[in-house]
């Protein structure tokens, strides 16, 4: 055992991302608090239409021209084509709360303001409203893969994705433009492996914390959409689906679930505990 295990090359934690607004520009930092459900202010807060269905880039591609800084006060929110600023105060300024859907859950929300509601509504040129998920809610991760009774926040469906850097290296050397990690939206980049080494890391632990992959990430159009023009391309989904496609979905990244609360930071080593059995290329490599 000793002998298999000095056989793989360290992983080491490169980049660290945060969205405290789904669907929002990301913040790279050198290190999070990893939370009951997550990154502390990781998908948080959320934008919802009239029928407080939630909104992302797979319809409103505009949305990727905000970005988000995380401020004493609060979060502090840009609009890129113009400039125009709004400060998110960590907490809410009403006490309206209202069911909201992510997919298929629905849980409860508070909306923040209604000044947030009428200059996001602006910019976007719809009505929305921007809610924030209390500490009270308690939204269940997919029970398919839960391990323990998980939380998650407004993400899609699991605390954080991981993704290596290898990974992308080597979709790059496929591209004819090259992308950044930015494109795919993780929450831990780590350096070393081989690329899609991320498919087979079953356990392993960041500094003290345990973490769990339970589940390939199945891309959708947001990883197509330029996140400094929100114009959209065929890339790298087109690529992707050349060697990473099973199913009819393409896969890029590890789901993670955790146990454990702390400090993560970039340098710290990921003490691999378990792999697992994975076709790092589901369909031929054209």
């Amino acid at each position: 055992m000793l002998f298999v295990s000095l056989f793989y090359i360290m992983l080491t934690i490169s980049e660290l991302f945060i969205y405290p607004i789904k669907s929002l520009g990301g913040i790279a930092v050198s290190n999070a608090y990893v939370t009951d459900r997550g990154l502390q202010y990781d998908r948080r807060w959320m934008l919802v239409d009239d029928n407080n269905i939630f909104l992302t880039q797979r319809e409103w591609p505009a949305m990727a021209l905000f970005d988000v800084a995380i401020k004493d006060e609060g979060l502090l929110v840009t609009h890129k084509p113009d400039g125009a600023a709004m400060l998110v105060p960590f907490e809410s300024q009403t006490s309206e709360v209202l069911t909201v859907e992510v997919w298929s859950d629905h849980c409860k929300a508070i909306v923040v303001s209604h000044e947030a509601n009428a200059w996001f509504s602006k910019l976007l040129n719809m009505n929305c409203k921007l809610v924030y998920m209390p500490d009270a809610v308690k939204r269940s991760v997919d029970e398919k893969y839960a391990l323990d009774k998980e939380i998650v926040s407004f993400a899609d469906g699991y605390p954080m994705l991981l993704i290596g850097q290898s990974s992308l290296d080597d979709l790059n050397n496929k591209l004819q433009e090259k992308l950044t990690m930015r494109r795919f939206r993780p929450s831990i980049v780590f350096t070393g492996g081989e690329p899609f080494e991320e498919d087979e890391l079953k356990a392993f632990t960041i500094n003290g914390i345990h973490f769990f992959g339970v589940k390939l990430c199945a891309r959708c159009v947001i990883t197509t959409i330029n996140p400094d023009t929100a114009t959209k391309g065929k890339e790298p989904l087109r690529t992707l689906a050349t060697y990473r496609m099973e199913n009819n979905k393409i896969y890029f990244g590890q789901n993670l679930l955790h146990k454990g609360e702390g400090w993560i930071q970039v340098g710290d080593a990921i003490e691999v505990i378990k792999r697992k059995a994975a076709t790092r290329y589901f369909t031929q490599d054209k």
